[in-house]
């Protein structure tokens, strides 16, 4: 689960971190009093979105007069913000952080993640941050720094000052880095995280670090254990298709295809989407309806589908293990004539009584292609949607 930056930055408060001070507002006529309770002649306003991106975008800027930030609200509160991380369609904008504004020397980058080859949170860092941190780590790999950490080691701050020498930090600085990267660590383990980015990390005028931005990303299969953090999940942010599919115990991930895929097992999915691509299509989604196909099930997972309106056809993959390919078969039928699919269905059926499967779709009083072969299936599938 992903956090909002105003989100990211309470807690960074909460531990200790050095943030900017600021207000989140959710109507453009609230930029003014913002503005006024936090003090200064300088603001930023932020577009709040969970994309990165953004102030090329558009969705960041400087203002001296509080009635220009009314106005960046009005341009963005309820439209969505398109980045080089969201899809064509961007993300909505349903909040604007409003904070004083910093002086900045020195943009650095910092992050943390999970390295489960090494099995420890990894600190990334380099002296290169802000807007362009892609290609510092595509043109210059040496500026980065990885460096493995141990939750309550002692050589906590010998890491700390490893990843500040690549930082370019003087003895200050490293002196205010020591805890900081002491109090990210106990954020990230207390908090189940599995991403945080500091990008970037700032060196004011005044020689001190600043975080200027927070992302964070939180372990969703931990959040039982963090109800605080799961109370701050926007909906919004996430995939219309996605969400719907998560309720019902589905795993569906939208693509920019035109074929749907409704598969039961990810290999068996990622197999399935390969034939597609081979053949010279284009899959619409990776959706796996999981080992027990049933009608409830699939007529759920066509629904989805079919909420995308790019999707030209439905191929469906599924091998019969457990669950017989005749029950499967009668299932999809149902499940076809429940939603009233209008666009053409491939189904293979492979597996425990495939044959017999395969048999009823052949003869369902509705238009069904059987096919047997998978290369076969999917050629059929790339040419209805040609």
């Amino acid at each position: 689960m992903n956090l909002h930056e105003y989100q990211g930055k309470a807690l960074f408060a909460k531990y200790n971190l050095p943030v900017s001070k600021g207000k989140v507002v959710f109507n453009a006529d609230d930029i003014i009093d913002a503005c006024k309770e936090i003090g200064g002649s300088k603001w930023v306003v932020k577009a709040q979105v969970h994309a990165g991106g953004r102030g090329k975008a558009g969705g960041v800027e400087l203002i001296d007069n509080p009635q220009d930030g009314v106005e960046f609200a009005k341009k963005w509160l309820g439209k969505n913000l398109i980045t080089y991380q969201t899809d064509k369609k961007g993300q909505p904008v349903n909040s604007i952080l409003v904070e004083e504004c910093t002086t900045i020397a020195k943009e650095l980058y910092l992050s943390a993640v999970i390295d489960r080859e090494s099995q420890k949170i990894v600190f990334i860092g380099s002296s290169e941050g802000g807007v362009n941190i892609e290609d510092v780590a595509k043109k210059y790999p040496e500026k980065i720094i990885y460096e493995g950490v141990v939750y309550g080691d002692k050589a906590l701050s010998e890491n700390a000052e490893n990843i500040a020498k690549v930082l370019k930090l003087n003895k200050d600085q490293t002196n205010q880095f020591i805890p900081m990267i002491e109090n990210l660590l106990r954020l990230f383990v207390e908090k189940d995280l599995s991403l945080l980015e500091i990008n970037p990390l700032v060196i004011t005028e005044n020689g001190d670090l600043h975080c200027l931005d927070a992302k964070i990303n939180i372990d969703s299969n931990a959040l039982y254990r963090q109800p605080d953090l799961a109370e701050m999940y926007d909906q919004s942010q996430e995939d219309p298709q996605e969400a719907e599919a998560a309720k019902n115990d589905l795993s569906y991930v939208s693509l920019d295809g035109n074929i749907g895929c409704m598969v039961n097992g990810a290999g068996l999915a990622m197999g399935t989407m390969d034939t597609i691509k081979f053949y010279g299509g284009n899959p619409a989604n990776f959706l796996d309806v999981g080992g027990t196909a049933t009608q409830q099930r699939v007529a759920k997972a066509f629904k989805i589908i079919l909420d995308d309106p790019d999707v030209k056809v439905v191929l469906v993959n599924i091998f019969g293990g457990i669950v017989r390919c005749d029950l499967i078969a009668e299932g999809i039928i149902s499940a076809i004539k429940e939603v009233d699919v209008k666009i053409p269905v491939v189904v293979r059926l492979e597996g425990n009584n495939a044959k017999k499967g395969s048999q009823i779709l052949s003869k369902a009083s509705i238009k069904i292609d059987s096919i047997n072969n998978l290369a076969d299936a999917a050629k059929k599938a790339v040419e209805f949607a040609k």
